[in-house]
């Protein structure tokens, strides 16, 4: 086993490894040493700031793909190692999250949820790791993730992953950006850059740009893929790169300042495998690869470091704001502090009435959802049945023999693929932008919800508080198969056949075009049926995660509102003598971390 050719042959000096940012470490520790004096009511943010003392430490650069379904993700990946190491699009993905790392040997290890178990499995051939990856990240091997696997890492002797950089495959927009099972938007931040993939047909969807103003948002650095160009001459690429520059300036997205680079994933991949150095350069790949590399060895510790920054400047605001509450009880006279208390659990009281109402309306726009994508099923069964008549009666047509059945049958066997998979693209996305649009209206009453519980409290006790962030709606993990033949192995019994040759050619036309039509009925049907249920799962998903959502933010926000007073409150009854030594603890505390906070905020603004 070898590392990709095309990394060999377009060699780049390896920087020497630097060493961490001294601004940011020193933060991480001081924030972290703050917490974990202030007791096990801090424990999660101390976690979360050691985990990014740690990846600081060893310099491990999160570089994610991302974009939406069938784009192409996994072939990129692929080829830019130079192996067929990861399932692609045409196998249906879960959503687990795939992380490549360097490593001396090529192996794999699965890390399952809730559990400290783990599963490893080596081997020096490509094809068995393959087979072992698509046991866990795809639907046929783990449907709908039941094996509950949390992510999978994959370590392969890489030359691009040996420079400390950390891909991550991510099978579709809103289904599988997931990190230690959270949602898409949640594992947004663990990115310190992305190459964010789009294609030729369509160019840019507006799923995909609500979903880039998301990624914008949280991710410091971006590059932009345009695959499946081998579709394309040079004047078609330069107009759809221009068309793109276009749409992201027109939404907002300074795109004239991005790099879009346009590829062949599939050829690039063919390129690194065969070892062919013109051919990886025709890919695109090459000017990719050496953008990557340059961006690695030039500005790789500084993105790093400041995207470290800004995650910990998140945390530290989490943790400032819970301390401020706590503090703020702590200082009130108790007849002021029982008063303030009861007027925010009067607000939550009404918050949580308003989250019942708001799941009401959320169920009745599902079912609504549901009737939408039952008339886009049958408005698709009728041009099923319509395309898939044409192809009979051209193969018909065609073939004028006794073997024209058998003719009927292949044609319409192969054109039930290809002309499905170009539906399914149409169909989920028209799903998806629906849902969105349904459930944008219900993010914006959640949040302003939120935002009114966190305010009220932010008022009652004097403090600032932070307006929530949206997350993304629709999920599309799931994909159907096609059944592309309904034919019994003889479509008669032989005595029938043989007399039916004796018939005049008219009649025998008229029969097997009976037939053909049933057959034809039946096709789209099943076709249909499938498209539909794994469409309807993921619509099912989509709002059922949605509602969850919607209580883990509640009560995320309550625990740090209503349950940083409660817990002072009870401290004071408990512990009335040590309250003033609590106070000056917290108040020095927070003193260290609101200047932690601000110079790690400085230092994330560059």
């Amino acid at each position: 086993m070898s590392c990709a050719y095309h990394i060999d042959v377009l060699p780049v000096t390896k920087p020497e490894s630097p060493s961490a940012d001294g601004d940011t470490v020193r933060l991480l520790e001081s924030a972290a040493g703050q917490l974990r004096l202030l007791g096990p009511e801090f424990a999660g943010h101390v976690r979360k700031l050691e985990s990014l003392q740690e990846r600081l430490s060893e310099q491990r650069f999160h570089l994610a793909v991302l974009g939406q379904f069938k784009r192409g993700k996994s072939t990129l990946l692929n080829a830019l190692i130079g192996e067929a190491l990861l399932p692609s699009a045409v196998v249906p993905l879960t959503a687990v999250p795939t992380f490549l790392r360097w490593g001396p040997r090529l192996e794999v290890r699965v890390l399952y949820q809730g559990e400290n178990r783990e599963e490893h499995f080596a081997s020096p051939v490509a094809e068995e790791v393959a087979a072992f990856l698509a046991r866990f990240v795809t639907e046929q091997g783990n449907p709908r993730n039941r094996l509950r696997v949390m992510q999978v890492e994959v370590a392969y002797p890489s030359s691009l992953l040996e420079r400390g950089v950390v891909l991550i495959d991510t099978p579709g927009i809103g289904s599988t950006l997931q990190h230690n099972t959270q949602t898409a938007l949640d594992f947004l931040p663990e990115c310190d850059a992305a190459l964010f993939v789009v294609s030729a047909d369509p160019p840019l969807t507006q799923a995909e740009v609500e979903f880039l103003k998301e990624v914008r948002a949280k991710v410091p650095r971006l590059f932009f893929v345009l695959n499946k160009v081998d579709y394309l001459d040079r004047q078609e690429q330069d107009e759809l790169v221009s068309f793109l520059r276009r749409v992201l300036e027109r939404e907002g997205i300074p795109g004239s300042s991005l790099p879009i680079f346009p590829v062949s994933a599939r050829q690039g991949l063919a390129a690194a495998r065969a070892r062919d150095a013109e051919a990886w350069q025709q890919s695109g790949l090459a000017d990719l690869e050496m953008a990557l590399l340059e961006f690695l060895r030039r500005e790789k510790q500084e993105v790093l470091g400041k995207a470290i920054a800004l995650k910990a400047a998140a945390i530290v605001s989490s943790a400032l704001e819970q301390m401020r509450f706590t503090l703020r009880s702590l200082e009130l006279p108790l007849a002021d502090l029982e008063s303030r208390a009861c007027a925010l659990e009067v607000a939550v009281q009404e918050a949580q009435a308003q989250l019942v109402a708001a799941k009401d309306l959320l169920r009745g726009d599902r079912e609504r959802a549901t009737a939408f994508l039952e008339e886009q099923a049958a408005a698709l069964r009728e041009r099923t049945e319509a395309h898939l008549q044409l192809v009979a009666t051209q193969a018909l047509q065609a073939s004028a023999s006794a073997g024209s059945e058998r003719a009927v049958e292949e044609a319409l066997a192969a054109a039930i693929p290809a002309f499905f998979e170009k539906e399914l693209e149409a169909f989920l996305q028209l799903l998806q932008e629906h849902t969105a649009t349904t459930l944008r209206g219900h993010q914006e009453r959640a949040n302003a919800l939120i935002e009114r519980v966190r305010s009220t409290a932010a008022e009652l006790f004097d403090i600032p508080y932070q307006a929530p962030e949206s997350s993304e709606a629709f999920v599309a993990s799931h994909r159907p198969f096609w059944v592309t033949r309904k034919f019994s192995p003889v479509l008669m019994p032989f005595a029938e056949e043989a007399i039916a040759k004796l018939l005049p050619n008219r009649v025998r036309r008229a029969r097997l075009e009976r037939r053909l039509a049933s057959q034809i009925e039946s096709l789209a049907r099943h076709n249909v049926e499938n498209l539909r249920w794994a469409a309807l799962q993921d619509l099912n998903e989509s709002f059922r995660q949605f509602g969850l959502a919607l209580d883990e933010r509640l009560q995320e926000t309550i625990a740090c509102t209503q349950g940083a007073v409660l817990a002072a409150r009870r401290r004071r009854e408990e512990q009335a003598e040590l309250v003033a030594q609590e106070k000056e603890r917290l108040a020095t505390a927070e003193a260290a971390l609101a200047r932690c906070w601000q110079q790690l905020r400085e230092l994330a603004a560059g």
